[in-house]
C-alpha cells in the first residue's frame, strides 16, 4: 500500500501557510513543474533488462551551472549506457541545455560535444579547475569518469586522459571540486561506491518465487574514494595516499566539501551506504584526519550504521556554525547533525525530521531558504532502489513523494502538499540541484528520476520576501571561491553560509549564495572570508539584487 498524506495533514499544511500569509509572516509559495514548457525533453535510461545489474538503480545526477557566462544557469543531465541484454535504437547520451534567458532551454549537447555516450554515467561536479573564467565539469561513472574542459566558445574538450582523472576501474558516484591546500586551484574528490563487476553479477532475491532483486551493498566489498591534486598545469596527480584518505571499506554515495570547523580549510564529509560515514578534517598541511566517530557524525545515536545517500551542509539554527544533513534508507529517517563547535549532536528526533522522513529512502537533498524568510528549509527527493519492494513490504513503495520541510524556529514541518502537486507526486527520485535559473530571487529545483524524465521545479512566490544573492569571484583564491565563508547582517538577523563543493547526491548546485531577508528591506553588512585568508566587507548594499563581489588583494591574516 502506498503511503498517502491524510486529509488532516493536508489541511494542516495549507492552514499553516495561509495563516502565515494572512499574518504577514511570509509568502505563499508554489513549486510549479515547468519541465515541458522550458523545452527539456530528456529521459534517463538505466538500461535494465531483468538481469538486475546494480548500477541500474543508482543513477543519475544533474547540475545547474553557467557554462557560457551569460548570467543564466544552464543544465546538465547525466545518462546511463547500454548494458548486456538491453537494446537501444539510438545512442544513450547525457544532455546540456542552454538557458535562453526567457524561461526556456535549448539542447546544445551536439554542438558542445558533451553527450558522453560511451560512459555509464552517475554524477556530475562543476568547477573552473584552470581558473580561465570558464566552468568545466566532471562526470562520474561506472569503471571511469570524464573531464570536460570548457573551451570558452560554446564547446568542451574531453581532457580526461591528459589530466589524469579517469578513476579507472572504479564505480564513481558523487564528486566535488575543492581547493584543499588553498593554493588557488581546484582539486577533485571522487567518491567511489562498491566493487561491482558486470561479469560477476550476484543473484539476489527469492529464487523459489522467481523474483530477482537488486543486491544490497553488504554483498560487495567497498572502495576507497580518490583525491586528485591539481598540479596547476592542466594535470592532476592522485594524492589520496599522501593526504591520508585511503579507506578501502568505504561505500560512498554522497559527498560535500565544506569547512565544518571554520578554521579556513575545506573538509570533506562522505555519506556511506551501510558502513560508518566519514569526516575528513583538513589539517592545513595537505593531509586530513578522519574524525567522524569522535565528532558524532559517523553513526546513529545507538552507534549503528545507516545507509547514507545524500548530504548537504548549512546553518539551520543560525548560530554561525555549519550543520550536516544526511539522507538515509527507508525505516531509518534522515539525520541532522547540529554543529556544537568541536563536535556534533544529532537532532533528527527533536526537530521532527526523523518522523517526517522515516518511511522514505532519501537521496538528493538541499538545505535552502525556499521562502526567503531568513532560515534554511529542507528538500528531499525520495525513491526506493528496489523495484520489487512492494512485493515484500506493506508500508514502503518503489516510487515515493518528494518532501519540503519548512524550518519553524528550529523544528521542521512538512509543507509539501501546500506548495504544489508536483512535490507530492511519487517518483523514483535520485539527484537534486538547486539554483535560481530565472534570476528572480528565489531558489528553484532540478530533480532527476531513475529511468525517467527529470523535473524542473520553478519557485513561484519565494521572492515576495526580500533577498540578496552573492556571486563570488576569487583572485588569489580559486576562481569559484569554493571555501569562502560569508556572514550577512541585517539588524538582529545574522546569517552565515559558505561556497561548498559537491553536496546533495550525484549533483551540483548553483554556487551563488542566496540570503533571504524576510520583510527586512536592508542589509547592514556582508563579510567575506576568502580561502586565501583575505577578509573583505561590503557595507549597506542594495537589497533584491544579484551582487558580484571580486576578491580584493590583501594580506593574509596571521
Amino acid at each position: 500500500m502506498a503511503p498517502t498524506l491524510s486529509l488532516g495533514l493536508l489541511a494542516a499544511a495549507l492552514f499553516c501557510l495561509l495563516s502565515k500569509a494572512a499574518q504577514g509572516l511570509g509568502p505563499v509559495v508554489r513549486f510549479r513543474d515547468v519541465t515541458r514548457e522550458a523545452g527539456i525533453q530528456f529521459t534517463h535510461v538505466n538500461a535494465g533488462s531483468g538481469s538486475k545489474y546494480y548500477i541500474e538503480t543508482m543513477g543519475a545526477g544533474c547540475a545547474f551551472f553557467d557554462y557560457d557566462n551569460d548570467g543564466n544557469l544552464d543544465i546538465y543531465l547525466v545518462n546511463g549506457a547500454v548494458l548486456p541484454g538491453f537494446k537501444s535504437e539510438k545512442p544513450i547520451a547525457g544532455a546540456l541545455y542552454r538557458n535562453n534567458g526567457d524561461g526556456t532551454f535549448a539542447d546544445v549537447t551536439a554542438k558542445a560535444g558533451v553527450g558522453a555516450e560511451d560512459i555509464y554515467g552517475m554524477g556530475v561536479a562543476v568547477g573552473d579547475y584552470d581558473n580561465d573564467g570558464h566552468t568545466d565539469f566532471y562526470i562520474t561513472g561506472y569503471q571511469r569518469g570524464l573531464l570536460f574542459h570548457n573551451e570558452g566558445n560554446g564547446t568542451f574538450k574531453d581532457l580526461t586522459a591528459p589530466a589524469g582523472v579517469s578513476n579507472s576501474g572504479l564505480w564513481g558516484t558523487s564528486a566535488a571540486f575543492l581547493d584543499y591546500d588553498n593554493d588557488g586551484f581546484l582539486d577533485l574528490f571522487v567518491t567511489n561506491y562498491v566493487d561491482f563487476d558486470l561479469s560477476n553479477n550476484i543473484y539476489c532475491g527469492d529464487r523459489a518465487k522467481g523474483i530477482r532483486s537488486y543486491c544490497r551493498p553488504l554483498e560487495y566489498q567497498g572502495s576507497s574514494s580518490v583525491l586528485y591534486h591539481n598540479e596547476r598545469n592542466g594535470r592532476f596527480t592522485d594524492g589520496t595516499k599522501r593526504a591520508g584518505l585511503v579507506h578501502p571499506g568505504g561505500k560512498g554515495l554522497g559527498a560535500v566539501a565544506s569547512d565544518v570547523n571554520s578554521d579556513g580549510w575545506v573538509d570533506i564529509y562522505v555519506a556511506n551506504d551501510g558502513v560508518a560515514n566519514l569526516l575528513y578534517l583538513n589539517r592545513g598541511d595537505g593531509t586530513f584526519r578522519e574524525g567522524a566517530a569522535l565528532s558524532g557524525v559517523a553513526y546513529d545515536p545507538d552507534g549503528q550504521t545507516r545507509a547514507g545517500m545524500g548530504v548537504d551542509v548549512g546553518d539551520y539554527d543560525r548560530d554561525g556554525l555549519p550543520d550536516i544533513l544526511v539522507t538515509n534508507f527507508s525505516l531509518e529517517g534522515a539525520a541532522l547533525f547540529r554543529n556544537e563547535g568541536h563536535e556534533f549532536t544529532e537532532t533528527s528526533i527533536q526537530t521532527g525530521l526523523r518522523r517526517a522522513t522515516f518511511l522514505y529512502t532519501g537521496w538528493g537533498t538541499k538545505l535552502f531558504d525556499y521562502d526567503n524568510d531568513g532560515d534554511l528549509d529542507i528538500f528531499i527527493t525520495n525513491g526506493h532502489p528496489e523495484d520489487t519492494i512492494e512485493l515484500f513490504s506493506q508500508s514502503v513503495t518503489y516510487a515515493q513523494p518528494r518532501q519540503l520541510l519548512e524550518n519553524e524556529g528550529g523544528r521542521f514541518v512538512e509543507v509539501s502538499a501546500a506548495v504544489g502537486d508536483s512535490i507530492v507526486k511519487s517518483f523514483v527520485g535520485r539527484g537534486v540541484a538547486s539554483g535560481d535559473f530565472d534570476n528572480d530571487g528565489d531558489i528553484d529545483l532540478l530533480v532527476t528520476n531513475n529511468n525517467g524524465s527529470p523535473t524542473l521545479l520553478r519557485n513561484d512566490g519565494g521572492n515576495r520576501n526580500h533577498w540578496i544573492k552573492l556571486r563570488l569571484l576569487g583572485n588569489a583564491s580559486n576562481r569559484d571561491a569554493i571555501g569562502a565563508r560569508v556572514t550577512v547582517k541585517s539588524g538582529q538577523l545574522v546569517q552565515s553560509d559558505q561556497v561548498s563543493g559537491g553536496g546533495s547526491y550525484l549533483a551540483s548546485s548553483d554556487t551563488r549564495l542566496n540570503f533571504g531577508m524576510g520583510e527586512r528591506n536592508h542589509v547592514d553588512s556582508i563579510e567575506i572570508r576568502w580561502p586565501s585568508g583575505v577578509v573583505q566587507r561590503v557595507m549597506k548594499p542594495e537589497i533584491n539584487q544579484i551582487l558580484t563581489v571580486e576578491e580584493e588583494s590583501g594580506v593574509r591574516p596571521k
